[in-house]
């Protein structure tokens, strides 16, 4: 594969990423969200967070943001299915839609990708398992903040997300997420001394 041709399906790749900032996540309009995040929105904060609580648990903090990264990313193809069309839609795996998404790619651009979502789709290595809890804490937030908002019907989203949650340390920063108001930190912020 030629330089130029290399670049032209590259760049195609990452038009359809930029789909994601587009997409949103759609079972949150099942309890009237009118305007919930996208998925990229979800994919920002889930890699923050899997960093985070790799740091807490002793694992490679980048790695697990990595992983986070590209969890979602077979969404450009699929869309996101809400939990309650899971029940209808027998859907193809994640490996099978990234595996179609980057067929085109260069080799070790194609291998670093597939590798990424195989390690969290596999969920076995520290990094993966902290990926995985920051996809559940991050819906646990985004549910209490649209709940702070006004949005009453999230307590599902919140229980099925902290069932899900598997380390010691993203319990933990569940806990206090939902004993904590979604805007305290702004409060603590205006309290700083300069």
């Amino acid at each position: 594969m030629g330089m130029s041709d290399q670049a032209r399906k590259i760049t195609a790749f990452l038009y359809e990423i930029g789909l994601l900032k587009r997409f949103k996540r759609t079972g949150w309009s099942t309890v009237g969200v009118p305007l919930p995040e996208s998925v990229a929105d979800h994919s920002y904060r889930v890699s923050v967070m899997a960093s985070v609580l790799a740091a807490m648990e002793g694992a490679d903090c980048q790695r697990a943001g990595f992983l986070a990264l590209w969890h979602d990313s077979q969404e450009t193809r699929t869309t996101d299915i809400p939990h309650l069309t899971k029940r209808y839609v027998t859907a193809v795996g994640n490996a099978a839609v990234t595996a179609d998404q980057v067929a085109p790619l260069p080799p070790a651009v194609a291998e670093m990708i597939k590798s990424a979502v195989a390690e969290f789709e596999g969920g076995e290595t520290l990094e993966a398992r902290c990926a995985r809890d920051a996809d559940k804490l991050e819906c646990l937030f985004q549910a209490r903040e649209y709940q702070d908002q006004g949005h009453a019907n999230v307590q599902d989203w919140i229980a099925s997300s902290l069932a899900g949650l598997t380390t010691a340390s993203a319990k933990q920063i569940a806990e206090e997420a939902l004993a904590q108001n979604t805007l305290d930190w702004l409060l603590a912020a205006k309290r700083q001394p300069r």
